[in-house]
């Protein structure tokens, strides 16, 4: 037998004292009596001592002894010469994924993995070393160490996600950190809730981290075969079949054609055995929209759009009135872009039609003027000119119809008579949902553009002659659609309306028609400017703030930043920096809100194959807690003892 720390012997010194204690005699103190009558007769009459009244003290003494030694020795912490042939080299791989936050197991899925995991620490024999991969993107959270308080620090830094899980990129993981070790070792603490779970119990010990689907790992492990040979994967299987209804989809967008409506798009999934019935019950900043009561199957999903229309935004929120284990995906979040009010100057000589498609829009504030009146000078007014055009036109957005006149883009040419479509740019979005090469048009204007790189002909006639182009210049933007409106019918057209909407939308810069909600544990880059975020802004030091009020700091003066992984289902918001601790609690309005949902139907699917369960009492990870440290066995044998001895006292059979 060897020893660590043979120097913990001189501990042992410590039995003088132990044994000058016991053959000290304590010196009787003389007291006066009356009498010694009494007394004289009880000495006289002594008993017969016995074998063991005369041991009962060397009995005590040796049972100290023993403890004291048993004591010592487990400080020098003994091993046998075997034990460093057979060091083990353990990783252990914690899912933390959301299904790992079921409540079937109490508290939690992941709460029982972790005890778990404390009880494979105490287990470490001798130079035995671990290591802990966790994470929604696996991550090394403490590497190989024999360090039991090391190991618990870091255990205890493992919290729950809404991720999706990643235990064929976690088990990769672990084997670049065992390497070439004989005695590596990969135990998998999870719930088997991931496509190819089964495979862990039968695949091959050294492609077991290739059974994965790449359907959930979005990385593929080419040195899986090549990396780990010989180390063995244990799969721990936590959690029972349990049934779970969740929402694994909620988006929202604006219209396209309706300026102020809006589509969202719900479904629902029954990851259970049994039919259920439950109520889907969505609201936009606290009012209620819709209550769905469903009616689902076993194993069935449910998906709806809806239809709904308001100029105002905010935040959706679907919820799910069935309480079951997993509460991640009974709730889900959607951000619905705000409609402005866009004031609008028609200069015209009158038009009925044009007039009347104007107001039509819900988020036009229409005022009509003459040519001869003066023109708005409102910042970020719309101004529409009919045939009539000056010769510069006004700075900001500018729609003009059937010009009249050259301007400084353009030169008026000849008329067109009856033009042809024949080509439309149909990835324009000025063009959506717009088709013109059936639309009687008896006649057009011929334009020659000053600076054709500046225009973007949307609509062009058999001629090559554009008919409806698109211009960008540092002083804003310019539409002209050359048609005359009194002698064709694309004023009566269900197109006509759409094209003024898409026009309007173009000028008002209205990029987020669909904000997408992500999927939990996406990450995702994104450019501030684009989504609204003010220049002065971007120079500050910003926050990235996650639902639980947790602060990430954000690259300072970039307008590109990457947010992720967002691992907690709710809003992410983007704040400024606060500049004080005191003004952290100080309510701030965040710049940029995204939307984060589980979104994922395996994740809400918390039933394991059964193969698992049946094979969860069989893994040998459940049974790894029966070896420690030696010292671990001569401690308790010590407390043994003290037992035995004080149990021994109290009988008065030693003392």
């Amino acid at each position: 037998m060897n020893f660590v720390t043979p120097a913990a012997f001189w501990w042992l010194l410590l039995a003088g004292p132990v044994i000058v204690f016991y053959i000290l005699k304590i010196r009787l103190r003389r007291v006066p009596v009356s009498t010694i009558l009494f007394w004289r007769q009880i000495y006289e009459e002594k008993p017969p001592r016995s074998i063991w009244q005369h041991l009962r003290h060397l009995l005590s003494l040796l049972v100290q002894l023993l403890m004291l030694s048993l004591l010592v020795i487990s400080l020098t912490e003994p091993y046998f010469s075997w034990q460093p042939l057979q060091a083990r080299k353990l990783v252990l791989v914690v899912d933390n994924s959301a299904s790992m936050r079921a409540t079937d197991e109490k508290p939690s899925r992941l709460h029982k993995a972790l005890d778990l995991a404390g009880s494979l620490i105490t287990s470490l024999r001798f130079q035995d070393e671990m290591a802990i991969v966790a994470g929604t993107q696996p991550q090394v959270v403490c590497g190989l160490t024999g360090h039991p308080r090391t190991l618990y620090n870091a255990l205890n830094s493992i919290t729950p996600t809404d991720g999706p899980t990643r235990v064929a990129d976690g088990v990769a993981l672990a084997k670049r950190l065992i390497g070439s070790s004989r005695n590596g070792q990969v135990i998998v603490l999870t719930d088997g809730c991931f496509v190819g779970s089964e495979g862990y119990l039968s695949a091959p010990v050294a492609d077991a981290a290739s059974v994965g689907s790449p359907a959930i790992n979005n990385k593929t492990n080419t040195d899986a075969s090549s990396v780990g040979h010989g180390v063995s994967v244990q799969l721990a299987v936590i959690g029972k079949r349990t049934s779970n209804v969740g929402i694994t989809r909620f988006q929202a967008r604006r219209s396209l054609l309706d300026p102020i409506g809006y589509e969202i798009l719900a479904e629902v999934v029954n990851a259970s055995d049994e039919p259920v019935e439950c109520r889907l019950e969505m609201e936009l900043n606290g009012e209620v929209l819709d209550v769905v009561p469903l009616q689902l199957a076993a194993g069935a999903e449910w998906s709806h759009t809806f239809e709904k229309a308001t100029a105002d935004g905010g935040t959706l929120i679907a919820k799910l009135n069935r309480p079951d284990a997993l509460e991640t995906d009974n709730q889900a979040w959607a951000l619905l872009p705000k409609r402005e009010m866009q004031p609008l100057t028609l200069v015209t000589e009158g038009n009925l039609f044009l007039e009347k498609v104007l107001e039509a829009n819900p988020l036009v504030q229409l005022t009509v003027k003459k040519p001869t009146e003066p023109q708005p000078t409102t910042p970020g007014s719309v101004v529409v000119f009919h045939r009539t055009v000056p010769a510069k036109l006004p700075a900001g957005p500018v729609l003009v119809i059937d010009p009249h006149g050259s301007s400084e883009f353009w030169t008026l040419g000849e008329k067109l008579p009856n033009p042809i479509v024949t080509k439309q740019d149909k990835d324009s979005p000025l063009m959506a949902h717009v088709r013109l090469d059936n639309v009687l048009m008896p006649e057009a204007h011929k334009l020659t553009f000053t600076n054709p790189e500046q225009v973007q002909v949307l609509v062009s006639a058999l001629s090559g002659d554009p008919l409806f182009a698109a211009i960008e210049h540092p002083g804003g933007k310019v539409t002209v659609l050359t048609v005359n409106l009194d002698e064709g019918d694309l004023p009566l057209r269900t197109v006509f309306p759409i094209m003024t909407s898409n026009v309007l939308s173009w000028f008002a810069g209205q990029r987020g028609e669909l904000r997408e909600s992500l999927a939990a544990g996406a990450v995702v880059d994104l450019k501030l400017s684009q989504a609204g975020v003010p220049p002065e802004a971007v120079l500050q030091p910003l926050v990235l703030v996650d639902p639980q009020d947790r602060q990430r700091s954000l690259p300072e003066k970039s307008d590109k930043v990457t947010l992720g992984p967002l691992d907690q289902c709710g809003l992410w918001s983007i704040k400024p920096a606060p500049k004080e601790p005191a003004a952290k609690e100080q309510a701030v309005a965040p710049l940029v809100q995204v939307a984060c949902n589980l979104a994922n139907r395996q994740e809400s699917d918390i039933r394991p194959a059964q193969i698992l369960i049946d094979k969860a009492s069989e893994s040998p990870a459940l049974r790894g807690a029966g070896m420690r440290p030696l010292w671990y066995y001569l401690l308790v044998l010590a407390w043994l003892l003290a037992a035995l001895e004080w149990c021994l006292y109290q009988r008065r059979w030693i003392g």
